[in-house]
């Protein structure tokens, strides 16, 4: 992969000048050059390609739309365009959360016959539909050998036989699993 720095070197500044005239060849430039990277951020971040391309649609379309508030004196292009697409990436995060955090709500009035949920049963039920989303980002097999650990209370050895995987790839990836799940649900955690 391209990095950002090797990205930003190959940028052309003397379209920046068309850019912020509003001149959408250089636009188009712009979009050719970044959405690569623009896109692999999203999906590393997000793990979800989809995701990742509306994402990057929002990127550029923010980037078009703000281009009167690019300064050239503060930032090169490419360096605002990365960015945005952080910001951008945040927020498909905080939308992510928030609906969860609405299905639960939802899902937790229903269980109770329309009585409102406590909340204590909303926080438990939104910790699991995070978790839930966290364990699909996580793709397989990593996915199927946390939900098996984690709901069906598994042990290393039954998860190995119930996938027919080796005894240490299963240890592999509940680790690094592990790890990347404390990781995310941290800054989720940090965030509200």
């Amino acid at each position: 992969m391209v990095s950002p720095n090797e990205v930003s070197s190959e940028w052309d500044d003397t379209l920046t000048a068309s850019f912020t005239a509003g001149d959408e060849s250089a636009l188009v430039a712009a979009y050719r050059q970044f959405a690569p990277l623009v896109h692999t951020l999203a999906l590393r971040s997000l793990r979800d390609r989809a995701a990742a391309d509306d994402v990057t649609q929002e990127v550029f379309i923010r980037v078009w739309r703000s281009r009167d508030t690019f300064n050239p004196e503060v930032a090169r292009l490419p360096a605002w365009i990365v960015g945005i697409a952080r910001h951008v990436i945040a927020d498909a995060h905080s939308a992510s959360n928030r609906e969860v955090r609405r299905v639960l709500a939802v899902a937790q009035v229903q269980d109770t016959g329309g009585g409102g949920p406590t909340e204590g049963a909303v926080e438990v039920l939104a910790d699991r539909l995070l978790l839930d989303g966290e364990l699909d980002r996580l793709g397989e097999p990593q996915g199927a050998i946390m939900k098996l650990a984690f709901y069906e209370d598994l042990t290393h050895e039954q998860i190995s036989r119930r996938l027919e995987l080796p005894l240490g790839t299963v240890k592999s990836h509940i680790r690094r699993s592990l790890i990347h799940l404390r990781s995310r649900l941290e800054v989720d955690h940090a965030a509200h």
